[in-house]
C-alpha cells in the first residue's frame, strides 16, 4: 500500500465543482491581479483569524519580510527567531538588512524557548526589535511568555503562523497573538492556494496600510509612488480559490486533529518513538504530525522502501545551513535545535487519509520497533 505524505488531487477532486466555479468568476471578471475576490478573501480570512485586516501578498516569505519593514525593521536591527524553522524566517530578516539573532527551542514543542529567548535578547550585541515566533507543525509557540520578554524589551512581537492556520493560544488565533501574523498559503498547508499566495494580520491599522503600500510598489495612487515598494500583490485567482477552500478549513483541521489522535493512541506503546505534545492552553492543528526517534534515519528509510513516505522538517537547523555561516555559529551552540533535526519525522497526515491507512502506518512503524529490541 502506497501512502503518500498528502495528496492534493483527492482534496481538489471533491472541490471540483467550487474551483472551477470561482475560477470562471475571475476569467470573466478579468480581474486578475488583486480585485474584487482579494477584497472579499481579505475581510474573510481577517474574521476567521479574529483580526480587524489581512492583507494578502505573493508569498509567505514576503509576508515576513513586508511585517518587518512596516516596523521599520532593517540594517543596525536584530531579529530573535528559532533556530530551528524553515529557512525563510530567517531569510525575511536579511532581505531588509537586518541580522537573524538565533534562539534555541523548547525541546517538547519545537517553538521558541521564552527563557533562551530572554538569555539571548540580553547578550546580544545589537538590539534585537522583532521578535519572530514560529509556531511550528501547526503549534503556537509560548505567546504568554514569548510577549512578556517582548514587553520588557520594547521588540514587536511578529508570529510566522505559515503551518498554523486556525491553531489557537488560550482562545485566540493564530495570526492574532502578535503584532502581526504571517501566513503562507503554499498548496499543502493547511489552507492551501493553488500556487504561491500569502497574507499578514494585524489589528494595527498603521502596519495593515503600510503593508498594503508596500506590496503595490509604494502607489498611493496610479503611478504616485510614495515609497519604493514591491511586486508582492496576489492573484485574483488564488483568492477566488482561496475562498473555496476557507469555508473547509474548521473541518480539515478537525479532521487532521482526529488522525493525530489515532496515531497516538496506535503509537503510544512504542517505546523509542516520543509523540507530538499539545500544549495544554494550545489547540495544535497538525500541518505535521511529527514524532522523535533516535534511530530516525532508520526508520525513515525502513518506511519509505515499502510506500510510506514520511518526511523529515528539517534535516539541518538554521545556524548549520551554509546560506548562514556568517552569523558565526558552529554545531552544539543549539543543542535542542541540533538534536530535532537529527530525530524529528513526520508520518503521512491530511485530512483525506483514511483510518485503515493511518493503521497500516502505525503497524510499519511497530513492525520496525519489534525489530530493533
Amino acid at each position: 500500500m502506497r501512502i503518500p505524505a498528502a495528496d492534493l488531487r483527492v482534496q481538489h477532486d471533491a472541490l471540483r465543482s467550487e474551483l472551477m466555479a470561482a475560477f470562471g468568476r475571475v476569467l470573466d471578471s478579468s480581474a486578475f491581479i488583486q480585485g474584487p475576490e482579494v477584497e472579499v478573501f481579505e475581510r474573510e480570512f481577517a474574521a476567521f483569524c479574529g483580526v480587524r485586516h489581512a492583507v494578502t501578498v505573493s508569498n509567505g516569505t514576503d509576508a515576513l519580510a513586508l511585517a518587518l519593514r512596516a516596523f521599520d525593521i532593517g540594517a543596525g536591527d536584530a531579529v530573535a527567531l528559532p533556530a530551528f524553522t524553515f529557512a525563510a524566517t530567517a531569510e525575511a530578516a536579511c532581505h531588509v538588512g537586518a541580522r537573524p539573532l538565533l534562539v534555541d527551542i523548547d525541546p517538547t514543542t519545537f517553538t521558541l524557548d521564552p527563557e533562551a529567548l530572554r538569555r539571548a535578547l540580553r547578550r546580544g550585541s545589537v538590539r534585537a526589535r522583532a521578535i519572530i515566533a514560529v509556531h511550528l507543525y501547526g503549534q503556537p509557540a509560548a505567546m504568554n511568555e514569548i510577549s512578556t520578554v517582548a514587553q520588557e524589551t520594547g521588540a514587536a512581537v511578529i508570529e510566522d503562523a505559515a503551518q498554523a492556520h486556525g491553531a489557537s493560544f488560550g482562545g485566540r488565533r493564530a495570526g492574532g497573538l502578535g503584532r502581526a501574523g504571517c501566513f503562507s498559503f503554499y498548496p499543502s498547508k493547511n489552507l492551501g492556494a493553488l500556487g504561491d499566495a500569502g497574507a499578514v494580520t494585524t489589528d494595527d491599522a498603521a502596519v495593515a496600510a503600510r503593508i498594503a503600500l508596500l506590496r503595490d510598489h509604494g502607489q498611493t495612487g496610479k503611478y504616485v509612488h510614495s515609497v519604493v515598494g514591491f511586486n508582492s500583490r496576489m492573484d485574483g485567482v488564488q483568492a477566488a480559490l482561496l475562498r473555496v477552500k476557507l469555508r473547509h478549513l474548521e473541518s480539515w483541521n478537525a479532521r487532521r486533529q482526529a488522525l493525530a489522535a489515532q496515531y497516538c493512541r496506535a503509537l503510544a506503546d512504542v517505546p523509542s518513538i516520543a509523540l507530538p505534545a499539545a500544549a495544554a492552553d494550545r489547540e495544535h492543528v497538525y500541518h505535521l504530525f511529527v514524532v522523535r526517534c533516535r534511530e530516525r534515519d532508520a526508520l525513515y528509510h525502513y518506511l519509505i522502501e515499502r510506500g510510506i513516505a514520511a518526511g523529515v522538517h528539517y534535516p539541518a537547523p538554521i545556524h548549520l545551513q551554509p546560506a548562514f555561516a556568517f552569523l558565526g555559529h558552529r554545531a552544539g551552540d543549539f543543542p535542542a535545535a541540533e538534536a530535532a533535526a537529527r530525530e524529528v519525522l513526520a508520518l503521512p497526515l491530511y485530512p483525506e487519509l483514511t483510518d485503515e491507512k493511518v493503521a497500516a502506518v502505525c503497524e510499519a512503524v511497530h513492525t520496525w520497533a519489534r525489530g530493533r529490541v
